[in-house]
């Protein structure tokens, strides 16, 4: 092997060692937006495993928000809701500008039980989605859309 090669080999693999895997947002929202708890286990293992990241971390405060709903016991459910929301509040806090966490935090806000009180920013981020959504790539403005079309604050018309 030509020491060219060699060296283009060793550089790829040490690249690769230090580059984020991106994330699979097809597969993530799809497991979002199920019911399954088994997928949402899996999911929430998959990206424990990744290199920690804002995105990592947004998404999985969300499925932790929604793997609460599948708990036994109101401590543990208030808990893992909790847990979820803060480490997806954290992102936010970080980025207010992010229309992607802004939409998962309105998308967990119309679910989650009035008990909880997580409902005060759903204007905002109404507002916040509507303006950032046309700077989106298509495949996450399909996906906001597909979710407009059944949530009662966020409505297709609001995107055009």
């Amino acid at each position: 092997m030509n020491p060219v090669k060699i060296f283009g080999f060793i550089f790829i693999i040490l690249f690769s060692s230090f580059v984020n895997p991106a994330v699979d947002k097809g597969a993530f929202y799809k497991v979002f937006g199920s019911n399954n708890p088994g997928e949402i286990d899996e999911m929430i293992a998959l990206l424990e495993k990744e290199k920690s990241s804002s995105l990592t971390n947004a998404f999985l405060g969300a499925l932790h928000t929604k793997k609460a709903g599948f708990l036994k016991g109101a401590n543990e459910k208030i808990k893992i809701f909790k847990k979820g929301a803060s480490m997806l509040e954290v992102e936010i806090a970080k980025k207010p500008a992010n229309t992607e966490y802004r939409f998962l935090r309105l998308a967990i806000q119309e679910h989650a039980p009035k008990i909880l009180k997580y409902n005060k920013n759903k204007d905002a981020d109404k507002k916040a989605i509507i303006e950032g959504y046309k700077n989106l790539d298509p495949e996450l403005q399909k996906i906001i859309k597909n979710y407009a079309s059944g949530s009662a604050t966020l409505k297709v018309d609001d995107l055009q």
